[in-house]
């Protein structure tokens, strides 16, 4: 993956606890610090619509690659053409390990 195409930029530090609010760029969208970010188990965030989702103020979700691997599995994400479409959910993702 192309490291340049993440870049983040500073907008306010503390200067005693160094504490920062920035703007994190994505390919798939810009991401405001910090942030709320809702997780999508089996890549959907239970019970609310993906417009909900977005109107609440989610900048990006987290998905669980372990859950993901098991079912529905890396090969049916990759038919369905990668993460994003699957979740139909465009703006940035996060992937963790579940572990």
């Amino acid at each position: 993956m192309d490291q340049s195409l993440f870049t983040y930029d500073i907008i306010a530090e503390d200067p005693k606890t160094h504490a920062r609010a920035g703007v994190l760029h994505t390919p798939h969208g810009d991401i405001e610090t910090p942030i709320f970010m809702p997780v999508g188990t089996r890549a959907t965030v239970k019970g609310i619509p993906w417009e909900t989702v977005r109107d609440l103020g989610a900048q990006i979700v987290l998905s669980n690659t372990y859950h993901l691997a098991m079912r529905p599995g890396a090969d049916l994400i990759a038919e369905m053409g990668g993460l994003h479409s699957f979740m139909n959910w465009h703006g940035p993702i996060l992937t963790d390990s579940g572990g």
